[in-house]
């Protein structure tokens, strides 16, 4: 969605999917229903992760769950990013897709660091907690400026990652990026603290919508908050890990 002429970092709250249904309905979006929604989406995370997870350690080679799981999320976001009347349906494979990679990711950390996971969905929890009472009581607000400053430093992050990505792929290794140089973990500190912050901007859109569009719109705005939420774990685990690794 955009206002005054600036778009949100998380494509789940762009104005393209928030433009008016040509349907009717009486029923409104409400915050119960993405409450709802959001639990129950996290509940499918967890499942496909809590599988993943006794695969691993039950000696299974989990690779392929792993990144099968990455690329169905990615197909899935891209999907809903062009027609966002699916999103009903194909969030519930987004969160399936995303707790394999998430178990993926977790049990290897857990492996090398026991309980290291946990302690990443607790500091994540406790962030998520800490910037809802932080918008709900104003202490911050998402000013014009704020929302620039975040959506900027969002679209950045996530070119450096591509970058990365890609640099990898054909055996190039990119320290800053997985290396445990204190350059590396200060970026990885930015890149969770911008992953806060993007939460104020999804509490954002979604108070302004809430009662105004129509009910199945709370598919995109789980879809929104649970990327989000995804996003700021796997910064806090891989923090946490190259922390563990250095000291």
């Amino acid at each position: 969605m955009s206002v005054f002429g600036l778009r949100t970092s998380n494509p789940a709250f762009n104005r393209y999917f928030w433009r008016k249904s040509k349907s009717y309905s009486k029923a409104k979006m409400s915050i119960g229903g993405i409450i709802l929604k959001s639990l129950l989406m996290l509940c499918l995370v967890t499942s496909t992760a809590a599988y993943t997870w006794h695969l691993y350690f039950s000696g299974i080679n989990t690779k392929w769950y792993t990144a099968i799981g990455m690329f169905v999320a990615i197909f899935c976001s891209l999907f809903i990013s062009f027609k966002h009347d699916s999103a009903k349906y194909l969030l519930p494979i987004y969160a399936l897709a995303k707790g394999f990679f998430l178990g993926g990711i977790s049990a290897i950390a857990h492996n090398r660091f026991p309980n290291l996971p946990f302690q990443a969905i607790g500091v994540t929890l406790v962030t998520f907690f800490v910037m809802l009472t932080l918008y709900r009581w104003k202490l911050i607000r998402v000013t014009r400026r704020f929302r620039s400053i975040i959506i900027t430093a969002t679209a950045s992050i996530f070119i450096f990652y591509f970058i990365g990505w890609i640099l990898r792929f054909i055996g190039i290794n990119v320290p800053y990026l997985w290396g445990t140089s204190w350059f590396a973990i200060g970026f990885n500190v930015i890149a969770a603290i911008v992953a806060s912050f993007s939460l104020l901007l999804d509490f954002y859109y979604i108070d302004r919508q809430v009662g105004r569009y129509p009910k199945e719109r709370e598919w995109l705005a789980t879809w929104g908050l649970l990327i989000t939420l995804i996003w700021l774990y796997v910064e806090v685990l891989r923090l946490m890990k190259k922390l563990a690794i250095r000291f």
